[in-house]
């Protein structure tokens, strides 16, 4: 299977293009609060309308509970900013915007930011697998394994428990510890529990005023559903055919960053829902540009539009790969995979 993603590199070096994007990097204040403003305001509005529909058909509050999960990816966008201190020029107060954003998200925004920082630092490289990113096995490492592992890891990366399960996992489960940072010290057990903390009390209040079903037919189906849209698209920007890992000896954090990320080509109404976050080749090359200034990168350098260019049609089969085959370069399935070791 060929990927029909736009694989054409362009001519300046990886490492050239990380310095030319440094004119980006400027936040605008007046655009970053009138993003948030059009992200918080409609979100909370769909909530409370949800919210009274429940008194009316229960159908039509959980209908729009779902439509508002959209608001909410936009809001873990906007926190995914804050965590790369690119939202504000005051990191203080991109941290603080995170961790309040994070009592909506499900998501300790200290240990979300520092795992998330470890995952750029070591995308692509086969050598530093672990933390920040979705489990992938070489052909040979899978070759390797017991049946009992196989079994599992299949299971793992088959597409209705990674994008139906896994979701639930990471976000009711996995972030209610600081997981990967556990003795990281006392700052990440503290995001974690002042999180819980946080959200129990809004739980608790939300049942207080409104009850039970108020949880299970409005802020259930928009934390699900936005919750297993974002596992997509963490997914698709690096699970792609022709996408770049390298042992360490010859990892480089640029070329990684062009080549193992893609540029996810969506439609406008899903490029504002995700904040520009398709544009992840160039955000991974500066993770300090705004995801509000990321389309005049691609706007300034063509070559970029067109690099690692990756349609929505095509994204569909990437959630067939599995398996990176280090011969050929390239994510394969494991039908792909069977016939390359037959």
């Amino acid at each position: 299977m060929t990927d029909s993603a736009t694989t054409t590199q362009p001519k300046r070096k990886a490492s050239e293009w990380s310095r030319l994007m440094a004119r980006y990097r400027t936040p605008n204040t007046a655009r970053s609060l009138f993003e948030l403003f059009v992200t918080v305001a409609p979100f909370v509005a769909i909530w409370a309308v949800a919210w009274w529909m429940l008194s009316v058909s229960t159908m039509l509050a959980v209908i729009l509970a779902l439509a508002n999960a959209a608001f909410l990816v936009r809001l873990f966008m906007i926190q995914h900013d804050c965590g790369h201190g690119s939202l504000f020029h005051s990191r203080r107060a991109c941290d603080w915007l995170g961790r309040v954003i994070g009592l909506v998200t499900l998501t300790p925004y200290d240990v979300w930011r520092k795992t998330h920082s470890i995952h750029h630092a070591t995308t692509g490289n086969l050598d530093r697998r672990g933390i920040g990113d979705l489990p992938t096995l070489t052909v040979r490492e899978y070759r390797e394994k017991g049946r009992i592992d196989r079994s599992l890891y299949r299971l793992v990366r088959n597409p209705i428990f990674l994008f139906g399960v896994v979701p639930f996992y990471t976000f009711f489960i996995q972030y209610r510890l600081p997981v990967g940072l556990m003795r990281s010290g006392w700052r990440y057990w503290l995001s974690a529990l002042a999180t819980n903390a946080g959200i129990a009390a809004i739980l608790a209040t939300l049942v207080w005023l409104g009850g039970w079903h108020v949880l299970v037919f409005v802020f259930f189906p928009t934390m699900l559903l936005a919750a297993m849209a974002g596992m997509w698209f963490f997914y698709v920007q690096h699970q792609f055919e022709e996408t770049s890992w390298q042992r360490d000896e010859d990892w480089n954090i640029h070329e990684a960053a062009l080549e193992g990320s893609s540029y996810y080509a969506l439609p406008g109404i899903l490029r504002w829902i995700t904040g520009n976050i398709g544009v992840h080749h160039v955000h991974h090359l500066a993770s300090r540009i705004p995801f509000y200034r990321l389309p005049e990168v691609l706007r300034d350098h063509e070559a970029l539009a067109n690099t690692r260019r990756l349609t929505l049609r095509d994204s569909l089969r990437c959630a067939m790969l599995a398996l990176w085959d280090e011969k050929g370069r390239r994510l394969v399935s494991f039908a792909e995979a069977r016939r390359l070791t037959a």
